[in-house]
Order: structure tokens, then C-alpha cells, then sequence
């Protein structure tokens, strides 16, 4: 199997402020964070040659991108991926531009949820198939209620006491609306604390509301080009290092070949990522991560499934900090999912923009120290049968 490794760099990036926009329209979230990243590249939309849309609920067809940015006759794409729709968009963008097709393209993430008036994520069904399966045996669960079992097959399967779990899970949201409060783009900007996250109203156990990420309208872009021209627009182009996405077989979670304490493909993403990037040891070789964060548990489970913490051992590195801001590994140093929220086409490409500005030392309050890899992952779908991505990229050739 080919490599991306080094093909392609990343040399513009935009992202907007996430929250409750009800002043603006997708299409202006659209223009705004795809000017943000046309600025940063030096560059005008003319110069495009190919683009991708990642959305899930905000638009369909091609038209969703071309309309709003009045690109002129160039290839679109438009790409749905559920919760790892952001990097399904730029995984489009820089496979085309390492094959040949085109020397810069465009990756745009976009939703606008707040205006359905929906609490949470709807599923994403497709004509004549629901989102959980059709054997009859499908469990029709929320996704608070999804990761609820994952929490409690984690505690089972590592014999911790219930409390004590459920304050590993508030240590990880309070580190997170920690280093929100230093990003004036995330959606929420207010510190908690861990007993704050502890007395908080159960949405589904033991899960409470300040374990869950809320719902937000937003858009992220990215520009790529082949490595070769990048310093030809910044004297600081991001690299790519590794793409891999890994599908699960949707098993069903009825029988008994699942322990709902970790999700498998996050694993084999990881493995895919890792071999393509040349990382022997991630957790030392790695200087930031954004991870998916929709809710506690699965951050923590991230933790053991992409190799960063000893399977049953993620409570040690939480007690010691080890993700912390200025830890051994800073893990979602923008405030995750949880202080932007998720509109799930822009995550992914939110998260990017975070390490791009990390590798390139301009993430202000927020700069972890001698960053040089960063990595993003995402989920989509259910912990027994999903869509991992993962993104690994540096600031540094070869």
C-alpha cells in the first residue's frame, strides 16, 4: 500500500467562533472560516482547484460549497462520514493533491445544528436502512446512552468502583474546561470543577450533562498542497504525516464477542496511522492530540486504544496529569468537543486547525512546548461498530 507521508502540506487554515450562531446562516460560517483560511495561505479562492464539503446535516450536493464561495466550474465533492466527517473532507482534499490530481485543494467542515432545535445528535439513516441495522435485534439507544455502556463496561472490566470511575471522567472534563477558557473560539469559556461534573444532572449513568459535549453550529477549512511547493506560501507549512481511517463490520451488540470497555476501530486507526507516520512510540514521539471527546469515557478509553496508556492504566496517567496542558502528552489542548461542542462536520477540521496553530507555536496561551507531531482522531457511529479517523502531521519534512 502506497504512503501519504510528506506529500502533502497544509498551508492555510480558518476557523470560526462555535457556539449558539443564530445570527449566521451555514453559508456564512461557509465564507467566513474558507476566508480565514484563503488569508492565512496567501492566496484567492480562484487559485482552488478542487474541493471537498464534509457535512451531515447542513447541505447536499456539491452546490452546498460551490454556491455560497461562487467557485467557478471546479470539481466538488461533498462527503459524509458522521462524526469523522471534518477529516473524511481533508483525507479527500490531500489523497487528490498526493495522487497528482490537482496541486491545492480545499477541505471545508460545516453544521448548523442549533436551529433544528435538536438536544443531541439525530442519526444519520440512509433510504430503506436505519442507523443501527436491520436483524431485528438493534438496540435503539441515544448516544449519551451508546457511551453510558461504554463507562460501565470499562469500570466492570477494570474492577473500579463506580464513584471512583466517575471522578477519573470529571477530572478529564475539568482539564478540558481549563484549557477552553484560554480560546476565545470555543463555544464554552467557564473552568468547572470536578465536583461541579460530579453533582451534575445523570443524562444516561453514569454519565452526567457536564460529561457531554454540547450542540453547536460552526465551520473549519484547510488548504493543501503538494510538500514540494508549500514554502512557495509560508514560511511555515504543516505536513502530513499519516491518514488512515478504519470502518467497523457493525457487529451486533447483542452477542458476545464485545467487552463495550474499548472501541476497536480506534485501535486499528491507530495502527494504520502510526505505521504510515514511522511513530514507534506515540506517546513520546507525539507533542499534541485532539481527540474525540463527545464524552468523558471515550476520551479516557482513547487514551488505552491509541496506545498512549497501559490497558486498564488510563487512571494513573489522569491522576498524574499526563494530558494535562503541560504534561507529558497535552490532549485537547483547544478544550475539545466538550467546550466547543460538535457540529459534526466541522469537528474534525477544528481539531486540525488547533494542531496546525500548535506546530506552527501560534496558539498563544494554549502553545505546548517544542510541539513537532500532532495528531487528530475522531469517531463516528456507535463503540461497536464506527468510523475512526485519524490525522498525523508535523512541521517538519522527513
Amino acid at each position: 500500500m502506497g504512503t501519504i507521508k510528506d506529500k502533502v502540506a497544509i498551508i492555510g487554515m480558518g476557523c470560526t467562533k462555535f457556539g449558539e450562531l443564530w445570527e449566521k446562516s451555514v453559508d456564512d460560517l461557509i465564507v467566513d472560516a474558507v476566508q480565514e483560511a484563503c488569508e492565512d495561505a496567501g492566496l484567492e479562492l480562484k487559485d482552488i482547484e478542487a474541493a471537498w464539503l464534509g457535512t451531515v446535516f447542513s447541505g447536499q450536493t456539491a452546490l452546498s460549497l460551490s454556491s455560497p464561495l461562487k467557485l467557478q466550474y471546479i470539481p466538488v465533492t461533498r462527503v459524509e462520514n458522521m462524526c469523522a466527517t471534518g477529516t473524511e473532507a481533508l483525507r479527500g482534499a490531500a489523497y487528490a493533491v498526493a495522487a497528482g490530481v490537482c496541486d491545492i485543494a480545499l477541505a471545508v467542515g460545516a453544521e448548523k445544528l442549533k436551529d433544528t432545535g435538536w438536544t443531541g445528535v439525530q442519526p444519520a439513516n440512509v433510504v430503506g436502512r436505519t442507523a443501527m441495522g436491520t436483524a431485528g435485534t438493534e438496540l435503539e439507544l441515544s448516544p449519551p446512552g451508546i457511551f453510558a455502556l461504554l463507562a460501565s463496561g470499562y469500570f466492570h472490566k477494570n474492577g473500579l468502583d463506580p464513584e471512583y470511575g466517575k471522578r477519573l471522567l470529571a477530572e478529564i472534563a475539568a482539564k478540558n474546561h481549563r484549557n477552553g477558557v484560554l480560546n476565545p473560539k470555543a463555544h464554552f469559556q467557564n473552568e468547572i470543577t470536578v465536583e461541579q461534573v460530579l453533582k451534575a444532572p445523570i443524562v444516561a449513568a453514569p454519565l452526567g450533562v457536564l460529561d457531554c459535549c454540547g450542540v453547536s453550529d460552526g465551520a473549519a477549512a484547510a488548504i493543501v498542497t503538494r510538500a514540494d511547493m508549500a514554502r512557495n506560501f509560508r514560511a511555515d507549512p504543516i505536513y502530513i504525516k499519516s491518514m488512515a481511517i478504519s470502518a467497523g463490520p457493525g457487529r451486533d451488540p447483542l452477542l458476545e464477542d464485545y467487552d463495550f470497555a474499548h472501541v476497536e476501530e480506534n485501535v486499528r486507526a491507530a495502527r494504520l496511522a502510526y505505521a504510515e507516520a514511522g511513530l514507534r512510540d506515540p506517546r513520546a514521539e507525539l507533542s499534541v492530540a485532539e481527540v474525540h471527546d463527545c464524552f468523558t469515557i471515550h476520551e479516557l478509553s482513547v487514551y488505552e486504544d491509541l496506545g498512549w496508556s497501559r490497558k486498564g492504566c488510563a487512571k494513573e496517567d489522569i491522576e498524574a496529569g499526563t494530558f494535562h496542558l503541560k504534561g507529558e502528552l497535552p490532549v485537547n489542548t483547544d478544550g475539545g468537543l466538550k467546550c466547543f461542542g460538535h457540529p459534526l462536520g466541522a469537528s474534525g477540521l477544528r481539531m486540525q486547525y488547533e494542531v496546525y496553530k500548535q506546530l506552527q507555536e501560534k496558539a498563544g496561551p494554549r502553545q505546548v512546548r517544542n510541539a513537532r507531531l500532532g495528531l487528530t482522531h475522531n469517531l463516528g457511529g456507535t463503540i461497536w461498530g464506527g468510523v475512526a479517523c485519524i490525522c498525523i502531521t508535523g512541521n517538519e519534512l522527513g
